[in-house]
């Protein structure tokens, strides 16, 4: 078998043996992809709720 072989052997348990990903890198990301959806719709909402009101009062001509 040749050595390259032999180390791709050795290193494939090792590599299977830890499957618990980056469990805490995908938990700061959703973290902070919702303080950031919070922090836009604080600053964007009265305007999005003042441009919805506006569309809807001129389709229903109120």
């Amino acid at each position: 078998m040749p050595p390259a072989q032999r180390e791709r052997d050795a290193l494939r348990p090792s590599l299977l043996a830890d499957e618990t990903g980056d469990v805490p890198g995908w938990v700061l990301i959703t973290l902070m992809t919702a303080g950031l959806v919070v922090l836009i719709w604080a600053l964007a909402g009265p305007a999005l709720a003042g441009l919805f009101e506006s569309a809807i009062a001129r389709v229903s001509g109120l």
